[in-house]
């Protein structure tokens, strides 16, 4: 059997240490500027703080993202192949971007059944948590093929949201129309938005302050508490957070292993298009919500 190593993409969101500590290969998506030529790479040329700052002094002109694409692919996948080794690649859900589609597309130009090619049907630590289920099997000497068949188990079962500060940047991504801005700002509503069937859609609308927005989260968790995979939680945001993390964490960790609870911040495909103060509970279920 095949040593395994697990490739995935920066919008994964997991920190340095957990990269490192975990030998993970790690592709970034693209991030380009109006009225700039430079073709940044998440997490390499480009962190959130800087984005933030771009944007501010471009006018306001939030970037777009762009996939990895299928030559991207086959460059880091070829040598790890030859090296003797086989692949599990995941990344942000095939519904969000065309980066799954492009690794399937190289996994087909090199050796077949050497590469497993994951649908995290999510993003950011959502597909983070799956991937550290990966690094579990993994550990537990599972070939690529068992780790693939447990890991697509639990996609479904994934549990990602955040609440979101502003609807500037989705706006200007061309996410939510002015009107639905206009009338969030002057309701102050900070929408809670959910993985629903691989998309990202609003499905809490909460008034008043952004400790409206995160008390709701909070209030699912403690609904899902019983039925919580305890090996890991995300707490994962977008900069410029002002200690909501610190909240979150001190409300979440007096019922939840502190040990497992992972603070994170997202990478630039996030903060593109969610912008700062965006804040998640990221975690497993052991099985699905009732409703």
């Amino acid at each position: 059997m095949n040593e395994v190593q697990i490739v995935v993409d920066s919008t994964v969101d997991l920190s340095p240490e957990m990269v490192k500590e975990n030998n993970l290969i790690v592709l970034p998506l693209h991030v380009a500027f109006k009225d700039d030529v430079r073709d940044y790479k998440d997490g390499i040329d480009i962190k959130a703080e800087e984005l933030y700052n771009k944007v501010e002094k471009n006018g306001g002109f939030t970037p777009k993202t762009g996939a990895v694409n299928v030559a991207e692919f086959v460059k880091a996948f070829k040598p790890i192949i030859d090296s003797g080794k086989d692949i599990i690649f995941t990344g942000i859900g095939a519904k969000l971007s065309s980066t799954y589609q492009n690794a399937v597309l190289a996994s087909k130009e090199l050796p077949e059944g050497r590469i497993k090619v994951l649908d995290s049907g999510s993003l950011s630590t959502g597909t983070g948590l799956l991937v550290m289920k990966m690094v579990k099997f993994k550990n537990e000497g599972k070939s690529v093929s068992e780790i693939y068949d447990e890991v697509s188990k639990l996609v479904p079962l994934v549990s990602t949201k955040f609440c979101i500060d502003t609807l500037t940047y989705l706006f200007k991504g061309g996410r939510c129309s002015g009107m639905t801005m206009i009338v969030a700002h002057a309701l102050h509503i900070h929408p809670v938005a959910k993985m629903i069937d691989g998309k990202l859609v609003v499905y809490k609308k909460p008034r008043g302050g952004y400790e409206k927005a995160m008390d709701a989260q909070i209030e699912e968790f403690m609904e899902d508490l019983p039925n919580i995979d305890k090996d890991c939680l995300f707490i994962t945001h977008s900069g410029r957070i002002d200690g909501c993390d610190k909240y979150i964490f001190d409300k979440i960790s007096k019922f939840y292993p502190k040990e497992n609870i992972h603070i994170t911040e997202a990478g630039c495909t996030v903060c593109s298009h969610c912008g700062p103060k965006t804040i998640g509970i990221l975690y497993i279920l052991t099985k699905p919500r009732a409703n």
